[in-house]
């Protein structure tokens, strides 16, 4: 097992008390993404499988906006001019960043400010918790050029999270979904002032790093997993996840603690 890379080119990256937070990093742009981030963020999320010294990820806004997708010259562009192999090459890379992301085996949080749109609703999508400002414009924008709404796996996974008809609305016309909106619907999780954003994030994160960590590795993996499988084959497989859970040391410091009646101490074995 590692520490996880910091040496990052194409977005910013901070690891602090086991907590990753990582944000887009061209601000004047409202925070596109290029082949290069693309390629980096899939490539650092899968890593951080192996990684020990981070348990929770934030994936935060930067001077006032979350991202406004695809770069329409750095991406876009170009796309028109590849040939069949090419454009394969592109939207699997991109789907493997979302599949990154949900197999990771950290939680990830979404903090959200401004504009949030293309892939950028995408990733904050494919993160297992959001949180907002009211400021918030969320769009998958894709029909809006041209494209189909089904990119990187946002006909499978928006439905589940806010509802097949909002989610085809949404993904037949490119509309914006209001940050009032997507709390109503269930995308957010909560709404914050954006000068407490960061802060609310941190809690979250907080708390979930305090908790332990083996175990929410097994509960993202089931969350994510058990999108496939019969009701009675996720009962099954949440009986094995939860035998092997009861084998970790958390599992004994918890009863521990409770005998003592003191608060567990999770150190995440």
């Amino acid at each position: 097992m590692t520490n996880a890379r910091i040496d990052v080119q194409h977005f910013k990256l901070e690891v602090a008390d086991r907590v990753a937070t990582v944000r887009l990093d061209r601000p004047d742009r409202k925070n596109p993404l290029t082949f290069d981030s693309y390629a980096e963020l899939r490539g650092w999320f899968r890593d951080l499988h192996y990684v020990d010294d981070v348990d929770v990820v934030i994936f935060a806004s930067n001077g006032g906006n979350f991202s406004s997708g695809g770069d329409v010259h750095d991406i876009i562009g170009p796309l028109t001019r590849m040939n069949m192999k090419e454009l394969m090459q592109f939207t699997r890379m991109t789907g493997d960043l979302v599949k990154a992301i949900m197999n990771c085996g950290k939680p990830v949080i979404a903090a959200v400010d401004g504009i949030c749109v293309g892939a950028g609703a995408i990733i904050a999508m494919a993160s297992d918790m959001r949180i907002a400002t009211p400021e918030a414009k969320t769009a998958f924008l894709f029909t809006r050029v041209g494209l189909a709404g089904c990119d990187m796996g946002a006909c499978a996974i928006l439905p589940r999270i806010i509802g097949q008809s909002r989610a085809a609305e949404l993904l037949y016309t490119g509309r914006s979904m209001s940050a009032q909106e997507g709390e109503a619907w269930g995308f957010y999780s909560r709404l914050v002032a954006a000068d407490d954003l960061m802060t609310q994030a941190q809690e979250m994160a907080g708390r979930i790093k305090a908790g332990p960590n083996f175990a929410h590795m097994m509960t993202k993996t089931m969350l994510n997993q058990e999108w496939s499988m019969s009701i009675d084959q996720a009962i099954e497989a949440e009986a094995q996840a939860q035998a092997i859970c009861m084998q970790t040391e958390d599992f004994k410091r918890a009863y521990d603690a409770f005998v003592a009646k003191e608060k567990p101490v999770f150190e995440g074995d």
